[in-house]
């Protein structure tokens, strides 16, 4: 099967308190989203990339692209109104039918080969898969006012790339968005679908927070 990843890059950045939207923001000699689709290419060269982006930035996105001379090959998608919608109008450039379509984060540049390759590799025989990390920290319910310590060994913390075979997405995406679809593993499970998932890395955080930057420099010039 060929492989197709697409990178939505559609966050506003309200935490991270810059004018520059996040995806955008210089770390370690590169806007996030340039490492973010490096990381893919470094897993496979043949890969096909998507790159979702809101309708106002593609402008500003090549520009970006010119000025530091970035050219690995991507398709530019406007966004949608959701990440839902923005998923959707990336899958609507696929042509074909033997695929496997990773969806990322395209502010999660901290995505280990490794996690790539374990995700396709189970997407592909078992038709979705989805990395996960253990919790690292004791956990706590809060109910009317209460309390009550939680057991974190039956939780997971859930990361991107989300990665399933074309025709599983198609007719997933088909169905009209609803509120409870927090990812992309949401809209496919409520058709029904087992949830494959598969062993993260700890260092695949979605960098959000000006403190996410400074940990997501540090750990980017560890692995260069």
């Amino acid at each position: 099967m060929k492989k197709v990843v697409i990178i939505v890059a559609g966050g506003r950045g309200k935490r991270m308190k810059s004018d520059t939207l996040k995806q955008f923001l210089p770390i370690y000699g590169f806007p996030i989203l340039m490492h973010t689709i490096k990381k893919f290419y470094r897993h496979d060269n043949s890969i096909n990339i998507i790159i979702v982006l809101p309708k106002t930035q593609i402008k500003t996105w090549k520009k970006l692209c010119r000025d530091y001379k970035f050219t690995h090959s991507h398709k530019i998608v406007r966004g949608g109104i959701t990440r839902f919608h923005s998923v959707k109008n990336g899958l609507s450039k696929i042509r074909g039918k033997d695929w496997i379509v990773a969806i990322h984060d395209g502010v999660r540049p901290l995505v280990s080969l490794e996690t790539i390759k374990r995700c396709f590799k189970k997407a592909a025989s078992s038709g979705n898969a989805i990395p996960a990390i253990e919790v690292p920290e004791s956990m706590r319910i809060i109910e009317n006012g209460k309390n009550t310590p939680a057991d974190r060994s039956r939780y997971r913390l859930i990361q991107t790339p989300q990665i399933f075979q074309l025709k599983l997405l198609q007719e997933s995406f088909k169905q009209d968005y609803k509120s409870e679809f927090t990812d992309d593993a949401s809209v496919v499970e409520s058709l029904g679908y087992s949830i494959n998932l598969v062993e993260g890395n700890k260092e695949n955080i979605k960098i959000t927070t000006p403190s996410d930057l400074l940990v997501a420099e540090s750990y980017l010039k560890k692995i260069k």
